[in-house]
């Protein structure tokens, strides 16, 4: 099993900048995809975005140019740094790691508020 614990969510105004992280336990491999997915109210769970243990990185298009997804293997943490925030960034958002045969045991967090308003 693997646990997922994510801190950073809040509230912040447009134009504003927020880091959300995400510090994952228990029995992880070596090779996992750790990531971030949102949630907005009545729709699904998009994407954001996710960084494979190698470094590869691959970004929704709503964000692409605005966030940056980093990790610390030795750590086991990854991190989302969110710029020039939208109200349309609104959301829960949701730490996700994938590993195993198939990347098919799939783990979430308890999910992180972010709010975007003036």
């Amino acid at each position: 099993q693997v646990q997922l614990v994510e801190s950073g969510g809040g509230l912040v105004q447009p134009g504003g900048s927020l880091r959300l992280s995400c510090a994952a336990s228990g029995s992880l491999r070596s090779a996992n995809i750790m990531g971030w997915y949102r949630q907005a109210p009545g729709k699904q769970r998009d994407l954001v975005a996710v960084i494979s243990s190698g470094g590869s990185v691959n970004y929704g298009d709503p964000v692409k140019d605005r966030f940056t997804i980093s990790r610390d293997n030795s750590k086991k943490t990854v991190t989302l740094q969110m710029n020039s925030l939208k109200p349309e960034d609104t959301a829960v958002y949701y730490c996700n790691l994938r590993q195993g045969i198939g990347l098919g045991d799939n783990y979430w967090g308890q999910g992180t508020q972010v709010t975007v308003s003036s």
